[in-house]
C-alpha cells in the first residue's frame, strides 16, 4: 500500500533500477514471460513491401458447401502475402475472425491456428441458422507485432509521470516513474512484500510523504523505427483481409438448438470461442447464463451483498450503470466535476435492499492526464487483503488496460500478486466470489505503440495462465467484444449488460 511503504529518500539513482523479489516470484515471472515470448515473431523490417498485406493475402474455404447445418465447422485457410505479392515464410500476424448475421444481431468470433509458416486456419462454429457473413481482419502484420513486443519490453519511457507534493501553503511537481535516470535525491515507494515499486525525484524542502497527487502523459518518444511506426498508422490497422468471402447459408437440418442446462460457475475454463451473441444476448457454449437486465432481478440478487469493483474504468462502467442508467443504487457524496474526479473511489448504496457497491481504481501503473489523489490508493493485492469476504461478498476485478504501455513483466508481477491475494482470501473466506473481467478490445485510432490490442491480447493469455486452477470466474471481455465488433474502450450498453450478466451468473 502506498501509504505504508518505505518512503525514505535514496541518494543512488541505481536504487530505482532493480528491486530484489523472492526467488520463486522472479522464476515464475521469467517462466511466463518466456512462454509468451516464444509465440512472438522475431523479425525486422526495412521496407514496407516486406510486411504482410491484407489486400494481397488470400483466403480459401476448405470445406465449401451450398448449405451448412447448425453446429458445423466452416474452415478457412489464410495464406499471408507481403505487399510485393510474395508469400510470407513465417507467421505471427495478429488476426481477428468473426461471423455475424445483422438481421438477428448474431455474431461470434472464430478460432485461429497459426502454423508459423505464413499459413493460418480459421475455424468458425456455425451456431445459428440463416445468412451468415464472414470476416477476417488483419489487426497488425507480424512485423508490427514483433516491433510492438520488442518496444514494449525495452523500457519505461512511453509514459511520463508527474507527482504533486503538497504542504499547507505550497506545492511542487516532480518527475516520477518506475525507473528514473537521475543523480538527484529520489523517494522510493516500495511494497516490500509484493516487490512493487515506484519512484519520484524528491523536491527540495518536501518530505517523501508529501506526495499527494499524480498524473501522466504520453512521452514524446518511440522505441520503434520510422518504418515500424508507419505500420501502426490508422490506415494500416484493422484491415479486412482480401476480398470479403461470400455469405453462407446455414440451415437447422432438423437439429434443435439445445442450450446448456448447467449454470456458468467459478472454477470453469471456457475455450475460444466461449459463446456467441443472438439477438444481442450472449450465449455461452458450455454453460447457461442468467440475464441480469431487469431491475428487480438485479436488486434481488444484490440484496444484502457487498460488491467490490476493482481496476480501471471498464469495470467502473458497472457502478455507473447501476447508479445512473437503471438507478438501483444511489451515489454517496459524488458531486464533483466528472472529468476532474473520474478516478475517485465511487460508493453507491441502496438502504432498502442493503446493497453496497464500491469501485476503486488500482494504483501504479494508472494512466490519466488529469491529476488524481494517490492517498487512498493501494495495489490491488492490498485492496483484496483488506476485504473480510464472506458468502455475501462479491469481487469483480479487471487488470490490463493501464499496463499496456509498460514492460510485460510489470503486468505479470502485479497479476501474480493479485492471485496470491485471492489465495489468501479463499483461506480465510472460501465462500467469497471472485470474478475476473478480462480486458476488452478498444479503439483503433489511439496511440498503437502504447495501447494496441496486441498488448491486451498477450496480457489476456497471461491472465489465463496465472489464474489457472483457482476457483474464480472469468468474463471473457475480449471474446465478447471481438464477436460484437466493438472497438471502443467502454463497450455499449448491449455488451455491458452481458458482461454484468456473465459476472453475476458465476457469482450466484
Amino acid at each position: 500500500m502506498l501509504q505504508l511503504c518505505n518512503c525514505q529518500p535514496q541518494r543512488e539513482c541505481s536504487d530505482t533500477q532493480s528491486i530484489q523479489a523472492p526467488m520463486e516470484t522472479n522464476e515464475e515471472i521469467e517462466d511466463l514471460f518466456n512462454k509468451i515470448d516464444k509465440l512472438i515473431p522475431k523479425v525486422t523490417i526495412n521496407d514496407l513491401e516486406e510486411a504482410t498485406s491484407a489486400e494481397e493475402t488470400k483466403l480459401t474455404v476448405i470445406n465449401p458447401r451450398d448449405e451448412y447445418c447448425i453446429g458445423d465447422l466452416l474452415l478457412v485457410r489464410v495464406d499471408a502475402y507481403d505487399f510485393s505479392g510474395s508469400p510470407k515464410p513465417y507467421g505471427g500476424d495478429y488476426l481477428r475472425a468473426r461471423i455475424y448475421s445483422p438481421t438477428t444481431n448474431s455474431s461470434a468470433s472464430g478460432s485461429i491456428q497459426d502454423y508459423n509458416n505464413g499459413t493460418y486456419l480459421v475455424k468458425y462454429t456455425l451456431f445459428w441458422e440463416g445468412t451468415v457473413h464472414l470476416s477476417i481482419v488483419l489487426m497488425h502484420p507480424s512485423e508490427a507485432v514483433s516491433a510492438l513486443w520488442r518496444g514494449r519490453n525495452q523500457g519505461f519511457n512511453n509514459i511520463k509521470y508527474t507527482g504533486n507534493f503538497t504542504s499547507a501553503t505550497d506545492y511542487a511537481n516532480s518527475e516520477c516513474g518506475f525507473q528514473l535516470d537521475t543523480e538527484e535525491e529520489v523517494c522510493s515507494y516500495i511494497d516490500k512484500r509484493d516487490q512493487e515499486a515506484f519512484f519520484c525525484i524528491k523536491p527540495e524542502n518536501y518530505p517523501c510523504q508529501a506526495l499527494t497527487h499524480m498524473n501522466s502523459i504520453n512521452r514524446d518518444h518511440s522505441y520503434l523505427t520510422e518504418v515500424e511506426q508507419i505500420l501502426l498508422n490508422r490506415t494500416n490497422i484493422g484491415l479486412e483481409v482480401s476480398k470479403p468471402l461470400k455469405p453462407i447459408k446455414v440451415a437447422s437440418c432438423g437439429k434443435k438448438q439445445v442450450e446448456p442446462s448447467e449454470k456458468c460457475s467459478t472454477g470453469s475454463y471456457y475455450p475460444i470461442p466461449s459463446g456467441y451473441f443472438s439477438y444481442n444476448v450472449w450465449k455461452p457454449i458450455h454453460c447457461k447464463m442468467t440475464q441480469f437486465t431487469n431491475n428487480d432481478v438485479l436488486k434481488d440478487f444484490l440484496k444484502g451483498k457487498k460488491l467490490f469493483l476493482m481496476g480501471d474504468s471498464t469495470v467502473r462502467q458497472y457502478i455507473r450503470h447501476f447508479a445512473e442508467n437503471i438507478k438501483i443504487v444511489d451515489y454517496f457524496n459524488h458531486t464533483e466535476d466528472e472529468m476532474q474526479s473520474w478516478q475517485k473511489t465511487l460508493l453507491a448504496i441502496n438502504l432498502e435492499k442493503f446493497i453496497y457497491v464500491q469501485w476503486k481504481k488500482h494504483t501504479f501503473p494508472f494512466v490519466s492526464k488529469t491529476f488524481y489523489s494517490i492517498k487512498e490508493d493501494a495495489y490491488m493485492a492490498r485492496q483484496i487483503d483488506q476485504i473480510g469476504g464472506g458468502e455475501n461478498t462479491i469481487i469483480v476485478l479487471t487488470l490490463g488496460q493501464h499496463f499496456r504501455p509498460f514492460p510485460f513483466r510489470t503486468f505479470i508481477r502485479s497479476a501474480i500478486n493479485v492471485r496470491r491475494a485471492i489465495e489468501r482470501l479463499f483461506i480465510r473466506s472460501p465462500r467469497t466470489r471472485v470474478i475476473i473481467k478480462e480486458e476488452n478490445a478498444r479503439d483503433m485510432d489511439i496511440d498503437m505503440e502504447r495501447f494496441s490490442d496486441f498488448h491486451g491480447y498477450v496480457q489476456y493469455l497471461a491472465l489465463r495462465e496465472i489464474f489457472k486452477g483457482l476457483n474464480v470466474g472469468f468474463v471473457d471481455g475480449l471474446d465478447m467484444t471481438i464477436a460484437y465488433a466493438c472497438n471502443v474502450i467502454h463497450p455499449p450498453l448491449e455488451v455491458l449488460e452481458n458482461l454484468i450478466s456473465m459476472s453475476f451468473t458465476q457469482a450466484s
